[in-house]
C-alpha cells in the first residue's frame, strides 16, 4: 500500500528493513535534535526509542485507555507501538499477550472476545499513526520548551503506577522538572468553578496553611477553587501544580492564561496528552484521575452535587488515597456535594490547613510525633510563634508566658531539632516542621 508523505505510517512496510530501525523509520536526522530537546535527560538510541514510543502512545491512544495500557505494560511501548503500526493482526497480538502474561486480554474472557476489544482499540489507534503528527508535535513542544517525562524517567511520579493499565504513557511539561520532587509531598485541593466568596476564601486559607507547612498543592488550573489555590500557593512562595486536560503548549481556560505561565515558572504544568490536543469532557474526566494519583491526600473545598471535583473525589478513594471535605451552610447548594462526600462516603470532614495535613501520612506522622516528643513548655512556646512572621524573644516570652531565658533556652533546643528558625527580626516555625 502507498501512502503519501503526509499521511505515511510510522514503520515504512515497502522499505526493507525500515521496521526494525531505530526510531520506528522516522526521518532521524529531524527526530533526533528534537527528541533530545524534549527527554529530561540525555539518551542513547535505545532511549530515544522508548521515548518516542512513549510520545507515540500518548498521542494515539486517548487518556485511561486500559487496552493501551495492557499492551504497553505486557510488550513494552516499543514492541507494542511496532505491533500496531506494521499491521500485526489481533489474534496475533492476543497470542503475544497470553506469552507475555500467561492471560489474554481479558482475564476471564474467552480468545474470541479479546481478540473482539483488539480489533476495536487497532481501529482507534492506527488511524491516529500518522508521521507528519509526530514530528509537527514534536516540534510545537521543543518550540515551546515543553519537556516529555516518561515512565523510566527518575523523576516520574511513583503515584501514578497505582493506576495500573489506566496510567499515562508519558507526562508533556513545562515548568521546573526538578519540581517534580515536590509531588512526592503534595495535596490536590480541588472545588467548583462556579465557587462562592466563602469557598474561595477556604481555598487561599488552606492552601497557604500547607505551603507554611512545606507542603506542594496540586490542582487543575480551573476557574472558582482551582484558580484561588494556585493563587495563594503562589503568593506564598509554595510549590504548585497544575494538571490540564488538554496539551501544555495552549493553556486552558485562557483567563487563567497568566496564571499559569507563573505556575509554569515557579512550579510545574503537566498533561497527559500531547501539544495541540484540545481539552475535551472525556479528558477532564480523565485528568482528575491524575490529580488523585499524584496526590498523597485530595481535598475537596466546596462541590454541588453535580461539580467534577466529586469525579476526582472518586478516583482518590478508589486508588486508597486520603480523602477529605469541606463542609459549608446546611443551605448552600454549593457545598451539597462536600456533605454528601462527607455523609455517603467516608470523607473526612477538614476545616483548616492542620486538619488537612493530619490526612497526608507524613502529616500524620509529625503531629503525632508534635504530642509525644515536646513537653508543655514546649508546646506552650510553639504556640507563641507564627509560621510566617518572625517575632523577638521577649513577644514570644508575653506569649507564652515564660520567662525570657527559659524561651531562650527552649528556642536553642528546637532549633536543633529543625523545628523553629531564626531570622533578622526574631524566631518563627519551620516551614514543614508540621507543628502548627
Amino acid at each position: 500500500m502507498i501512502l503519501s508523505p503526509h499521511a505515511r505510517p510510522l514503520i515504512d512496510g515497502s522499505q526493507p528493513g525500515r521496521a526494525t530501525a531505530p526510531l520506528f523509520g522516522l526521518d532521524e536526522r529531524e527526530l533526533r535534535p528534537l527528541l533530545d530537546r524534549v527527554a529530561l535527560r540525555e539518551r542513547d538510541d535505545d532511549g530515544r526509542q522508548h521515548l518516542l514510543a512513549a510520545i507515540v502512545w500518548s498521542m494515539i491512544a486517548e487518556p485511561g485507555d486500559r487496552d493501551a495500557g495492557t499492551l504497553t505494560g505486557a510488550l513494552g511501548g516499543v514492541r507494542a507501538l511496532e505491533a500496531v503500526i506494521d499491521g500485526t493482526a489481533p489474534a496475533e497480538l492476543v497470542r503475544r499477550l497470553h506469552d507475555a502474561t500467561g492471560e489474554p486480554l481479558e482475564e476471564a474472557g474467552d480468545a474470541q472476545a479479546a481478540i473482539s476489544r483488539l480489533h476495536a482499540a487497532l481501529d482507534r489507534w492506527r488511524p491516529r499513526a500518522v508521521a507528519r503528527h509526530v514530528h509537527s508535535t514534536l516540534l510545537s513542544a521543543a518550540r515551546q520548551a515543553v519537556r516529555v517525562l516518561c515512565p523510566d524517567d527518575e523523576e516520574w511520579p511513583m503515584g501514578l503506577d497505582d493506576l495500573g493499565p489506566h496510567a499515562p504513557a508519558a507526562l508533556w511539561l513545562r515548568g521546573d522538572p526538578g519540581r517534580l520532587a515536590s509531588l512526592q509531598r503534595s495535596i490536590a485541593v480541588v472545588g467548583a468553578r462556579a465557587a462562592t466568596a466563602y469557598g474561595e476564601s477556604v481555598a487561599i486559607e488552606m492552601s497557604a496553611g500547607l505551603c507554611d507547612r512545606g507542603f506542594a498543592v496540586l490542582s487543575g488550573a480551573a476557574y472558582g477553587i482551582d484558580g484561588a489555590a494556585h493563587r495563594a500557593a503562589l503568593a506564598r512562595g509554595g510549590v504548585t501544580a497544575a494538571v490540564l486536560a488538554g496539551g501544555v503548549d495552549r493553556f486552558y481556560p485562557s483567563g487563567h492564561d497568566g496564571l499559569l505561565h507563573r505556575i509554569a515558572e515557579h512550579g510545574v504544568v503537566l498533561s497527559e496528552v500531547p501539544c495541540g490536543s484540545p481539552p475535551t469532557k472525556w479528558r477532564f474526566l480523565q485528568r482528575n484521575r491524575l490529580l488523585a494519583a499524584l496526590s498523597q491526600a485530595t481535598v475537596v473545598v466546596e462541590a454541588g452535587r453535580r461539580s467534577g471535583s466529586l469525579n476526582t473525589a472518586g478516583h482518590a478513594a478508589a486508588l486508597g488515597r486520603a480523602l477529605g471535605a469541606v463542609p459549608g451552610p446546611v443551605t448552600s447548594a454549593a457545598s451539597a456535594g462536600c456533605h454528601r462526600l462527607i455523609r455517603e462516603y467516608d470523607a473526612v470532614c477538614v476545616t483548616n490547613a492542620e486538619e488537612v495535613i493530619a490526612l497526608h501520612p507524613e502529616g500524620a506522622e509529625m503531629q503525632q510525633a508534635l504530642f509525644t516528643s515536646h513537653d508543655p513548655e514546649q508546646l506552650r512556646l510553639l504556640d507563641a510563634l507564627s509560621s510566617r512572621a518572625e517575632r523577638h524573644t521577649l513577644e514570644v516570652s508575653r506569649r507564652s508566658g515564660l520567662a525570657v531565658a527559659r524561651v531562650q533556652a527552649i528556642l536553642g533546643a528546637l532549633e536543633l531539632e529543625g523545628a523553629v528558625v531564626s531570622g533578622e527580626r526574631g524566631w518563627r516555625k519551620a516551614s514543614g516542621s508540621g507543628l502548627s
